[in-house]
């Protein structure tokens, strides 16, 4: 058995509060900014175009993920409390929403710039599994996102809930697909030397919204519909679906794309 009753304050300067969640972001997106410049590199790809589409990719990622939060989970709190809107430190941050707003961002950037969709698509989402990670890890420290009760031995106490029995520590869980996601996606970026377009782009879809529908499980959300599920899992089904059909497709058609 674990207990957290972390603080999720990392450092206060005064009246200004650096929180773990924070931290674990700024964390994550520098090892995403690191891996792929080294990736367009190796590809080489234009680096101003880079620059260019990580300034795109940051803001259709907040915003994305704090509306997909805010509309898809919370949206009558955030209703009687417009001011909590704009404190994404607090934590808040969905999937989902993310996925819809860099889908949006990279979308613009390519109609800005005219470059075909195709061209950086494959490179980019290689290392954002890793960022979906350190985000669950900020959600920990956080408190936030908790499992359901659980006697495993490796059950974690949520003492700042006001708890005095464990919780899966779903947090964890997904933490961990994610970078194990990203592990996959780096390896056939190294051995598939002639990938049909889009692969690895429909392969971090798949694997990740595959990941995120089994960790809901475990999670303490509500299940709702004539299949019992959580908001996650609905959400995931058609993505992860439309990801597999695409792999098994271009991979029928591809006799032999590993070499």
């Amino acid at each position: 058995m674990l207990i957290n009753n972390i603080d999720p304050v990392f450092l206060a300067l005064g009246p200004v509060e650096i929180r773990y969640y924070g931290v674990m972001f700024a964390l994550g997106a520098l090892l995403y900014y690191f891996i792929t410049e080294l990736l367009f590199k190796r590809e080489k790809l234009p680096q101003k175009d880079f620059d260019t589409i990580l300034v795109f990719l940051f803001f259709g990622l907040l915003l994305g993920a704090r509306f997909g939060h805010i509309v898809f989970y919370n949206l009558d709190y955030f209703m009687a409390n417009p001011s909590e809107i704009i404190k994404i430190w607090h934590g808040g941050l969905a999937s989902h929403g993310a996925a819809i707003g860099l889908l949006i961002a990279y979308s613009a950037f390519c109609f800005w710039k005219k470059v075909e969709f195709s061209k950086y698509a494959d490179i980019l989402v290689i290392a954002m599994p890793l960022v979906a990670g350190f985000v669950r890890i900020g959600n920990f420290f956080n408190s936030e996102i908790v499992g359901r009760p659980t006697d495993l031995p490796w059950g974690v106490v949520f003492e700042r809930l006001g708890e005095d029995f464990t919780r899966h520590p779903s947090q964890i869980y997904e933490a961990l697909l994610a970078w194990g996601v990203f592990g996959i996606l780096i390896t056939l970026y190294l051995k598939m030397k002639k990938r049909p377009p889009y692969f690895l782009l429909f392969a971090f879809v798949g694997l990740y919204f595959t990941t995120r529908f089994l960790v809901e499980f475990v999670k303490e959300y509500p299940t709702w519909g004539v299949l019992n599920l959580t908001t996650g899992q609905y959400l995931s089904i058609i993505p992860a679906l439309l990801a597999a059909v695409y792999i098994v497709i271009r991979l029928y058609r591809t006799k032999s794309p590993v070499s």
